[in-house]
């Protein structure tokens, strides 16, 4: 990262976290093509759609949704909601993520099966960042076969099965969350009082903090990652 000076970096703005996805283009078990279902249990998601076209199927008390993706498209889903990107041909994502920094400390909980939520250790070893193609497959096969039970009962009206995958989720972050709650302080929490200090400045007359003004550039800090819902590329930001 580039900057004026040596100051600290500012972040993007409201402190977001920012990554591209091109859609896997893997076929799963009922014969879709895409990335592994799960949910965040803090942050909202943003999808920004760059290129060609595919979906995201989500899950929530809503019910199930496929909604369509195309360049130009937004769609959003707030903590809770499973999701699940689906190719259509070329799909590429520009990814907002709310309070950057918590999804990379384990904001997230893959539709795993029952039994594997049940136990920390084989969810943490099912779960963990992969390196290669058989290990994403493997993992994105694993988060589509519970994903599927949960979508067949959400779909016959039963609400069970996706309910106590929730509650499997909450459980399996709980004790991350005093980690979480310092990221939020110095990452959304504190951007947001820097806006509220500048608006009591501005009130008063005062607008020094204009002494602060420069502009920042940077680039991908990984490229080509398995993420969890495509090859990722990754921005390391203040």
């Amino acid at each position: 990262m580039v900057s004026g000076g040596s100051r600290v970096p500012s972040p993007l703005p409201g402190a977001v976290g920012l990554s591209h996805l091109s859609a896997y283009e893997w076929e799963a078990a009922d014969g879709v093509c895409g990335g592994s279902p799960h949910l965040h249990t803090v942050c909202t998601e943003a999808y920004v759609v760059t290129g060609g076209r595919g979906a995201v199927q989500t899950l929530s008390p809503d019910g199930y949704r496929d909604i369509p993706l195309e360049a130009g498209a937004v769609a959003w889903f707030t903590p809770g909601t499973v999701h699940r990107m689906v190719q259509g041909g070329s799909l590429r994502v520009t990814v907002l993520m709310e309070n950057s920094g918590l999804p990379e400390a384990g904001d997230a909980v893959f539709t795993f099966p029952p039994e594997v939520l049940a136990d920390p250790g084989r969810y943490a070893a099912a779960a963990a960042r992969v390196t290669t193609e058989a290990e994403a497959r493997r993992r994105r096969d694993l988060a589509v076969e519970g994903y599927l039970v949960l979508r067949e009962a959400l779909v016959r009206g039963d609400a069970g099965p996706y309910r106590e995958f929730q509650r499997a989720a909450a459980r399996l972050v709980r004790e991350r969350v005093p980690v979480w709650r310092e990221l939020w302080r110095s990452g959304a929490l504190a951007a947001a009082e820097r806006t509220g200090a500048r608006l009591a400045a501005l009130a008063a007359g005062d607008c020094t903090h204009f002494e602060e003004a420069t502009a920042y550039e940077t680039g991908p800090s990984r490229r080509g990652g398995f993420g969890m819902c495509g090859i990722r590329d990754a921005y390391t930001l203040p």
